[in-house]
Order: C-alpha cells, then structure tokens, then sequence
C-alpha cells in the first residue's frame, strides 16, 4: 500500500469548546485511528463515507466529508457517481438532496482551485 496523508480530525477545532469528550473522540478515536487504518486507504474509506452518509441523509457531514473526499484523491465524476448509485438504494429524497449539497460543494471547490 501506497503511504498516504495522515488523517486529521477537526472535533476539538469545531467543538472542543462545547463537547469536549465528543470533540476528543473524533479526533483521537475515529481520525487518529481508524481513518489512518492501513488496511484501506483515504480514498477509499472517503468514497464509503459519502455512500454511506448520503443512504442516511446526513446533509451536513456530507459536506463536510465530500471536501475530504477531494483530498484525498476521489474525482468530481466519482462523488456525484457513487451519490447517483447510492440514490437508487437508499431512496429518492435522500439521493437528491445529496446531490444538492454535492452540487454546491463541488462547484465552490472548483472555483478555489481556478
């Protein structure tokens, strides 16, 4: 396996003032260690990430982890692939709604990086 960027949370930076346990647990437990798992890489574990929290509607970590995808590695065409493969599974509402936020994040992406 390829070495690839350490994983870094950013619980304590958002919420580490309010929820410092929850806070600490992102970074330390999720981020520290099983993002940084060698037994898949960044890419990979970001592509599950956004299928997975498109079939459960969550908008707002969605765009979050959608920029996350973008560095590490995943594609434009691959975010809005997996999300239109995901929609057939997890239903309708949740798969447009996720393109949306997709739309919105990827276009603002593409526009930093001109």
């Amino acid at each position: 396996m390829t070495e690839q960027s350490r994983q870094i949370g950013g619980g304590r930076r958002t919420l580490g003032d309010f929820a410092p346990k929850l806070a600490e647990l992102t970074d330390d437990v999720l981020f520290d260690d099983v993002w940084n798992r060698p037994e898949l890489p960044a890419r990979d574990r970001s592509l599950i990430t956004v299928a997975v929290l498109t079939a459960g509607g969550d908008l707002e970590q969605l765009r979050l982890h959608l920029g996350r995808a973008l560095e590490n590695g995943v594609t434009r065409d691959e975010l809005t692939e997996a999300i239109t493969h995901v929609t057939f599974y997890a239903g309708w509402p949740k798969g447009m709604g996720a393109m949306a936020v997709a739309r919105e994040v990827l276009d603002a992406n593409q526009e930093h990086t001109r």
